[in-house]
């Protein structure tokens, strides 16, 4: 089996303990779980809704459950996981406020990965009167599953107006660390947190 890997993984990776029990909310494939499994020894379940993404994942040897995460995370218990992963899936969520306070309920921390729509090259496109398309985000604002762009100051905002501490935050641009104007020059953002 070959498992693709993201810009984020690495990272994710990185901030994941050792044995550590794991949910991906919005799976895919389970490339992520994959990739956790074999380089940090985690255990754990993805949750996909797509069809595709749920055999894929099968095939990938990864304990799936086919749900829609918008309708909560009822069927897992207060601190089941100790990280809940919601990796390039936030952007197509309706009810965002709900999700991360579902991923705090049943893991004792967050970590969120997102496609920066603060990026200079979006910001380009905009002020020639055109919707960002970019390898992160690759969809015409007609078939675009994507909801809610956010920029890594607007999440910034959000984590400080609901009182979570963010552990670590790291913005990327071609896989590379952006520190100098992350906002600005960082195509994805990667959040790790917790409740205060």
């Amino acid at each position: 089996m070959t498992i693709s890997t993201r810009a984020d993984f690495s990272t994710i990776a990185g901030w994941i303990a050792p044995g550590a029990r794991v949910l991906d909310l919005g799976c895919g494939d389970g490339s992520l779980l994959a990739y956790l499994r074999e380089s940090r020894s985690a255990t754990g379940y993805g949750i996909e809704i797509d069809d595709a993404g749920v055999l894929a994942s099968i095939g990938n040897s990864i304990n799936v459950i086919q749900s829609d995460l918008e309708s909560g995370l009822a069927g897992f218990e207060d601190r089941s996981f100790d990280s809940v992963i919601l990796s390039q899936t936030l952007q197509s969520m309706r009810r965002i406020e709900s999700i991360v306070a579902e991923m705090l309920r049943v893991g004792r921390e967050a970590i969120i990965s997102f496609p920066n729509f603060g990026h200079w090259s979006h910001r380009l496109q905009v002020l020639r009167g055109r919707m960002p398309v970019s390898p992160s985000l690759p969809y015409q604002w007609f078939n675009t599953p994507n909801i809610h762009l956010c920029t890594v100051a607007d999440f910034d905002a959000f984590c400080a107006e609901q009182r979570f501490r963010v552990d670590e935050r790291v913005v990327l641009h071609d896989a590379r660390r952006v520190v100098l104007l992350p906002n600005l020059l960082g195509s994805l953002a990667i959040y790790r947190f917790r409740s205060s």
